[in-house]
């Protein structure tokens, strides 16, 4: 496997620390890691509420990355309560799609990190609206 996928497996295994904040908040159950394209790994964690204030780790880790100054991603992946890497989900293909929409196709995503699956964002969004 690709050195930066292990890179990016392990930083979102860094911050994934599932959590209650509060009665109506929890954290940390799924964490994400992208790679921009100056090779930069921003994280992020999910955050779920009892309302729909809450934030997936892909996202959250998007919003990391444009808060500090970038825009494009290279590669993605989100680790799942499970400790095992998963898709992500409709919201966050569809952030991706809108944030880079001549180029989203290109995203690499992680699939599954036992087989290296590996599949690009426009496999998995083959006929997006934009």
């Amino acid at each position: 496997m690709e050195k930066i996928w292990i890179d990016m497996f392990k930083a979102a295994k860094a911050v994934q620390n599932d959590r209650k904040i509060s009665d109506y908040v929890e954290a940390g159950s799924v964490a994400a890691a992208i790679m921009s394209s100056s090779g930069k790994i921003y994280t992020g964690v999910c955050i779920d509420t009892c309302s729909t204030l809450g934030i997936c780790a892909e996202r959250n880790a998007i919003f990391n990355m444009i808060t500090n100054g970038e825009q494009e991603i290279k590669k993605v992946l989100a680790v799942m309560p499970d400790g095992k890497v998963g898709a992500p989900c409709g919201a966050c293909r569809e952030l991706m799609v809108q944030l880079m929409p001549d180029n989203y196709r290109e995203v690499e995503v992680l699939m599954d990190f036992e087989t290296e699956e590996i599949v690009t964002l426009g496999e998995l969004t083959p006929k997006w609206w934009v």
